[in-house]
């Protein structure tokens, strides 16, 4: 069973930074997909960003060049690097991790363990 939570969701303005973190209590090896999640209230779930077991990295469209996702095997920990905060951003954010060698970020069914989540509200 792996357990996921997440750390570092807050509130801030438009063009401000935040950086969330997961503490995994697996090693995140190369059997792993993680990635990040958000969903705004009334909204579908949607995937943000995702590292596959082999090291490919995804992102949707809308964060491509402001957040940025990273892992460290050794502190069991995920990350969500987010420069650039826009309103649209708000929503709760769920990390994620799934045992198989691809996961797709479109599609979060797929994905089998989740976090708890952590709030980021973004004001204009």
């Amino acid at each position: 069973q792996v357990q996921l939570a997440e750390s570092g969701g807050g509130s801030v303005r438009a063009g401000e930074s935040l950086r969330l973190s997961c503490a995994v209590s697996v090693v995140i090896g190369s059997n792993y997909c993680v990635a990040w999640f958000r969903q705004a209230p009334g909204k579908e779930r949607e995937g943000v960003a995702a590292i596959q077991s082999d090291g490919t990295v995804n992102y949707v469209d809308s964060v491509k060049g402001r957040f940025t996702i990273s892992k460290d095997n050794a502190k069991k920990t995920l990350y969500l690097q987010m420069n650039n905060l826009q309103p649209e951003d708000t929503a709760m954010y769920y990390c994620a991790a799934e045992n198989a060698e691809f996961t797709p970020l479109y599609h979060w069914p797929s994905w089998g363990y989740w976090g708890q989540g952590t709030q980021v509200t973004v004001s204009s």
